[in-house]
C-alpha cells in the first residue's frame, strides 16, 4: 500500500461508485479494484457493508401504510384527484 494520502485518495476515488457496485452493475475491472482495496481498508468495507445492508433491508421491508386522509391531502395538494378517485 502507498502513502497514507494515496490511500485516502483511493477510498474518495471509490466513493462514487459504491452505489453500482453494491447493485452489481459496475464494471468487472472496477468491481475488482474496489475489492482489492477494500481488503486493506477497514473502513471502506463498512462503508460498502452497510450501504448494502441498507438497500437490502429497504428493498424488502413492506411499505408503509398511509392513512387515507393523509393521502388524500397529499394527492390533492399535488393535483393528483384523479389517482383518489381509481382507488376508491
Amino acid at each position: 500500500m502507498g502513502t497514507s494520502s494515496e490511500h485516502h485518495h483511493d477510498c474518495r476515488r471509490f466513493l462514487a461508485s459504491l452505489s453500482d457496485y453494491v447493485d452489481g452493475v459496475l464494471d468487472e475491472a472496477l468491481c475488482r479494484e474496489i475489492e482489492a482495496h477494500m481488503a486493506g481498508c477497514e473502513d471502506c468495507r463498512i462503508v460498502i457493508n452497510t450501504l448494502a445492508k441498507t438497500v437490502e433491508l429497504y428493498q424488502t421491508a413492506p411499505a408503509p401504510a398511509l392513512p387515507q386522509d393523509i393521502q388524500q391531502r397529499l394527492f390533492t395538494s399535488l393535483d393528483l384527484e384523479k389517482f383518489l378517485r381509481k382507488q376508491g
